[in-house]
């Protein structure tokens, strides 16, 4: 008999089925055991009755068990109906058991009430608290963030590529950088794949992809990782950084608007309401944000008055969003445009949601003269970005682009106190898998 997903019983009713998943709840009253089976797709509730040629097999079958099940689909009696839960007017009337692969003794409560482990339990366990519903909840929205960029971007003619994760140089300059042994040679894991999707965008004109980078660091902070998802865009003949602002605003609004609809039951599991975003976002230079906070004026926010200033933006606008723009170009890589009338400062702009960066981006500079001055004042070494250098010597248009923290991202939206919760295998200045300190 094929297998029926567990979402599809309720078309089945008064007819033999086969289910396969795992045990997640059992429960034994007087001589009737009552499991919870589980799938990809939903879970439901099946008796195995006290004649039943299951029994046997049923007695041995604990927490987490994968098994086979087949059984008749029966509508539960109106009295015992749960119209809150997916197949609560149902039940599955065991006829025949068959465990596929057993499971040690569990150990924690993995249960939907008494799952309650601190953070670095729960990442020391990380094969296992996979199954739990409030961590497949959040990895759920985390994708839909992800298809969601994807898809938008599509919408709007971009170009997807991958971008290496191994460079000879770094775009961003610094020191925080992954060295590696490359052969007898040595190259870095990049930090960001900013270099290639501006060469892949003087091709296609719009390009972005969806790329693993690795930051090195020293923060062991609650919203760093050294290994992250970033969504990167980048789009040519813009006529101005806003245009790349309205590009990123646009893309974040659509992403909203599927994880609202899509993982309408995951947010409401998890608590979570989405971020608002009002018809125009507010957009404020550094200089603005600073005199809005009512502080002298700095090189940049710190992540107090970010927050602050978001919590002011909130309370006169609605908005949990805000745009800052103007930060001092020296502070920025070598790439960012300056302003015209005040080179000082550049065309770069940030996105703030709920106090936490979400969105970095920017116009970029297109004249290779004005690239390679640059490239000189920040010392870049121009022969080991000599691909990225010889696009721009060939007709580039005013361009810029924006990047996404994929993890800081899910963060926000969920209301999540650390980004690790957010990282389904993440990597810190303390954690590969597990604590540093027992690789040892």
């Amino acid at each position: 008999m094929a297998r029926t997903l567990i979402r599809d019983l309720k078309s089945a009713v008064g007819k033999e089925v086969t289910i396969k998943g795992w045990v997640d709840v059992r429960r034994d009253q007087g001589k009737l055991i009552f499991f919870d089976i589980r799938d990809r797709s939903g879970k439901v509730q099946a008796v195995v009755l006290p004649k039943s040629p299951a029994l046997d097999v049923a007695k041995d079958a604990g927490l987490e068990y994968a098994v086979e099940v087949k059984g008749k689909v029966n509508a539960r009696p109106e009295k015992n109906v749960n119209a809150k839960v997916l197949n609560g007017d149902i039940e599955l009337e065991v006829a025949e058991v068959t465990v596929l692969g057993k499971a040690e003794p569990l150990p924690f409560d993995m249960s939907a009430d008494g799952f309650n482990l601190d953070l670095t339990t729960e990442l020391d366990h990380r094969a296992l608290t996979l199954r739990h519903p409030r961590l497949q909840a959040i990895f759920k929205v985390s994708a839909v963030i992800i298809d969601s960029f994807r898809e938008f971007m599509k919408s709007q003619d971009f170009f997807e590529f991958q971008a290496p994760s191994i460079a000879p140089a770094t775009a961003e300059g610094g020191a925080e950088v992954f060295q590696v042994q490359y052969f007898d040679k040595k190259a870095y894991l990049s930090q960001s794949p900013q270099l290639y999707k501006q060469i892949v965008m003087t091709a296609f004109e719009r390009a972005f992809s969806v790329n693993k980078v690795f930051r090195a660091e020293p923060s062991a902070t609650t919203r760093h990782l050294t290994e992250i998802v970033m969504l990167d865009a980048e789009m040519g003949f813009i006529d101005s950084w806003t245009d790349v602002r309205d590009m990123a605003e646009a893309t974040v609004r659509y992403i909203l608007t599927q994880v609202g609809t899509k993982c309408s039951a995951e947010l409401e599991f998890l608590g979570a309401t989405l971020p608002t975003m009002i018809d125009k976002t507010p957009t404020y230079s550094l200089k603005e944000a600073f005199e809005k906070l009512g502080i002298p004026e700095d090189k940049d926010l710190n992540p107090e008055q970010e927050r602050a200033l978001c919590e002011v933006v909130k309370k006169e606008t609605g908005s949990d969003f805000v745009f800052v723009w103007g930060y001092p170009t020296k502070k920025k890589p070598f790439y960012v445009y300056p302003h015209p009338e005040n080179p000082e400062v550049n065309e770069g702009v940030d996105l703030l949601c709920r106090g936490v960066e979400w969105l970095s981006g920017g116009r970029r500079i297109n004249d290779y003269e004005q690239l390679m001055k640059h490239v000189n004042e920040w010392q870049m070494d121009p022969k080991k970005i000599e691909m990225f250098l010889e696009a721009f010597r060939y007709g580039v248009p005013p361009e810029g682009g924006f990047a996404f923290g994929a993890e800081r991202m899910t963060m926000q939206i969920l209301g999540l106190k650390n980004i690790r919760e957010a990282a389904m295998f993440p990597r810190d200045m303390h954690r590969i898998d597990h604590p540093l300190s027992a690789l040892d």
